[in-house]
C-alpha cells in the first residue's frame, strides 16, 4: 500500500482569501486519523488547530465531504484547520504585516488510534505522524503590483490589479490601532480593484498619536486616486472598519467624488477626538467610564460605554451622512461588544430615510464580533489594543463570525462591482447574515 500523502487543491499560487481542497490519499480503510494545521506568524507566535476524523472504505479523506469527529471544531468544515486556529500567546491576533511574502500552513496527518470526545480540544500529541505538507497562502495575487505612495502628506500603499486597464478605486482605512494595514487592501486588489491603504497616524511621519484628525488630509488621498492613471473615475469607493468606518462616513458627507461605502462595524457619529474640515469641528462622541465593563476574565468591554448620539448633547458628533451622493454597506456583528453596530446602522437607516434618500444596505451576523477580517482570519474574540495597552473583548463565536467573514468578503464586492463598475452578478455561498 502507498505511504498516506497530503493533497491540496488548487496546488499552485493561493490567496489568503481563497478556498483550498485539503484530502489525504493512502490511508487504511476506516482508518482514524487526526489533521493538524500550523503557522507561525512575523512575530514568531505559533497558531495551531487540529481535528479527528475517519477515512472513507477506500481509505481516503476530503475534508469537504468528510465531517470532523472533534477536535478544534467538529462537522463538516472544509477550511477547519485553518480559522479554527489558536494562538500559543493569550489574546494574541494573526495580523498580516509583510503582505509581500506567504504565510506558509504546515499541515500533518497523525496516527490516532483511540479518538477522543468530539468535545476534547486538546492537540493529538504523541501521534505518530504518517504524512506531511507545506501550504503556502499569499497576500498579493499573481500580477498585483504594491506601490507605495508618499505624495504631498500621504502616506498609503497602492495595490493595483495586474493588466492594462484602468480599475475603480477603493481607499481602504482601519481603526484605532493606528499604523498601515495592508492584507485586505492587497487581497481586494486581486479581485480587481485599485485599492489605496492609507494611513493616518502612527505611521513614519504622521502623528504618533490619534489626535485632532483634520479631513482635509483624507481628501488629498482621493485626489490622489481620482488623479492616477490606472483609477477609473469620476469616482471611488471607501471601506472602513471601525474608527475607519466613521472616517469614512464623514469622507462621504463632506467630500466629493465618493460614490459607494462599505462600513465594518462603525459608528454613525465622530468617535475617539474631534473632526476638522475648513471652518468646521465635529466633536467626539464620548465614552461614560462608569458604564464601561469588565468581562469575566478581566477584558474589557466599551459596548455600553459610548454615548448614545441621539441624546443631547451627543448628537452634535453624529455625521450628517444624508450628505453623500452615494448608497451605503454596513457590515453588522451582531455580537459586537466594541460598540452597538446594529443600532448605528438603524439611525443611519432612519436619518437617511427621514432626509428622502434611499436606506442603506444592511446586512446583520448573528454570533459574530467587532474585528470582522477576510475569510479563513482566525476570529479574534480579544486582544491587547495596539494604543491603550489593554486587551479588550470583541465578542463573536468562532464558527459563526468565521461565516460572517466569507459571507462579507463577498458582499463587500459585490456592492463595489455593482457601484463602481455596474456589475451585478456574483453569487454568494449564503453564510447566514440577515439583509435588509
Amino acid at each position: 500500500m502507498a505511504a498516506p500523502r497530503v493533497i491540496v487543491e488548487p496546488a499552485g499560487r493561493v490567496c489568503w482569501d481563497e478556498p483550498v481542497r485539503i484530502a489525504v490519499r493512502g490511508l487504511a480503510p476506516e482508518q482514524p486519523v487526526a489533521l493538524r494545521a500550523s503557522l507561525r506568524d512575523e512575530k514568531g507566535a505559533l497558531f495551531r488547530a487540529h481535528a479527528r476524523y475517519r477515512a472513507d472504505a477506500r481509505g481516503q479523506l476530503d475534508l469537504q465531504r468528510a465531517p470532523a469527529l472533534g477536535g478544534s471544531f467538529a462537522g463538516l468544515e472544509p477550511m477547519g484547520l485553518l480559522w479554527a486556529m489558536q494562538p500559543d500567546r493569550p489574546f494574541w491576533r494573526l495580523v498580516k504585516r509583510d503582505v509581500q511574502t506567504p504565510l506558509q500552513v504546515e499541515l500533518e496527518v497523525l496516527d490516532d488510534p483511540e479518538p477522543q470526545e468530539p468535545q476534547e480540544s486538546a492537540g493529538p500529541e504523541g501521534g505518530r505522524v504518517l504524512a506531511r505538507a507545506v501550504h503556502e497562502r499569499h497576500f498579493m495575487a499573481a500580477g498585483v503590483r504594491r506601490v507605495p505612495v508618499r505624495e504631498g502628506r500621504v502616506r498609503a500603499t497602492l495595490f493595483l490589479p495586474p493588466g492594462e486597464g484602468r480599475f475603480a478605486g477603493i481607499i481602504d482605512l482601519f481603526g484605532s490601532g493606528g499604523g498601515l494595514c495592508e492584507y485586505r487592501a492587497s487581497l481586494l486588489a486581486g479581485h480587481g480593484f485599485a485599492v489605496l491603504a492609507l494611513a493616518y497616524f502612527r505611521y513614519e511621519d504622521l502623528p504618533e498619536y490619534l489626535c485632532d484628525v483634520c479631513l482635509e488630509y483624507f481628501e488629498e488621498a482621493v485626489a490622489f486616486m481620482l488623479q492616477h492613471p490606472k483609477v477609473k473615475g469620476p469616482s471611488i469607493g471607501l471601506l472602513g472598519f471601525s474608527k475607519g468606518g466613521d472616517l469614512c462616513l464623514s469622507m462621504a458627507a463632506f467630500l466629493k467624488d465618493i460614490t459607494a461605502t462599505v462600513l465594518i462595524n462603525s459608528c454613525v457619529a465622530n468617535t475617539v477626538v474631534p473632526l476638522h474640515y475648513k471652518d468646521m469641528i465635529i466633536p467626539d462622541l464620548g465614552i461614560d467610564p462608569s458604564k464601561q465593563k469588565t468581562t469575566e476574565s478581566g477584558l474589557l468591554d466599551f459596548g455600553d460605554a459610548w454615548n448614545n448620539p441621539l441624546e443631547e448633547p451627543n448628537h452634535q458628533s453624529l455625521i450628517p451622512l444624508e450628505k453623500a451622493q452615494g448608497p451605503f454597506l454596513f457590515i453588522v456583528g451582531m455580537d459586537d461588544h466594541n460598540w452597538k453596530s446594529a443600532f448605528y446602522a438603524q439611525i443611519a437607516s432612519e436619518r437617511l430615510q427621514a432626509h428622502g434618500k434611499d436606506r442603506p444596505q444592511i446586512i446583520y451576523y448573528p454570533e459574530t464580533g467587532h474585528c470582522i477580517d477576510p475569510p479563513y482570519f482566525p476570529p479574534s474574540r480579544a486582544s491587547v489594543h495596539a494604543i491603550l495597552g489593554d486587551t479588550v473583548f470583541y465578542g463573536g463565536e468562532p464558527k459563526a463570525h468565521s461565516r460572517a467573514q466569507e459571507d462579507a468578503w463577498l458582499q463587500i464586492q459585490t456592492f463595489f462591482q455593482k457601484h463602481l463598475n455596474g456589475k451585478n452578478s456574483m453569487k454568494y455561498p449564503g453564510a447566514g447574515g440577515s439583509r435588509l
